[in-house]
């Protein structure tokens, strides 16, 4: 997957639309939740058990995979918009995270 790409055919999408005054930093963010919320719709008041084989059934894994992109699309949007490089982003958090919780020690105890 191109970001790069991605943002370009996003950008070309909403000029033909002449959507650009609206792509804000703040509408893109709230837009982003809203995406994010209607993800979160498809596993409301699902057991653990029953969140995990939601997908099984192919409309289902439709569904969530629509809602997946919506979110990944906005991000990608909101990140051109802010001028943040994610792959960059992602790198410096991924470090950041292997610093906060480091691999346990061999015969810690571990969270299951």
């Amino acid at each position: 997957m191109d970001l790069a790409d991605l943002q370009q055919r996003l950008r070309a999408f909403a000029a033909a639309r002449q959507w650009q005054p609206y792509h804000t930093p703040k509408n893109l963010a709230m837009a982003l939740m809203v995406e994010a919320a209607e993800l979160q719709e498809l596993f409301q008041w699902l057991t653990p058990e029953e969140s995990q084989q939601l997908t099984a059934d192919a409309a289902q894994k439709e569904r969530v995979g629509e809602e997946m992109a919506d979110v990944l699309l906005y991000l990608l949007q909101l990140a051109d918009h802010t001028g943040v490089d994610l792959r960059d982003a992602v790198e410096r958090k991924l470090v950041k995270n292997a610093i906060k919780h480091p691999v346990p020690l061999a015969g810690a105890a571990s969270v299951d």
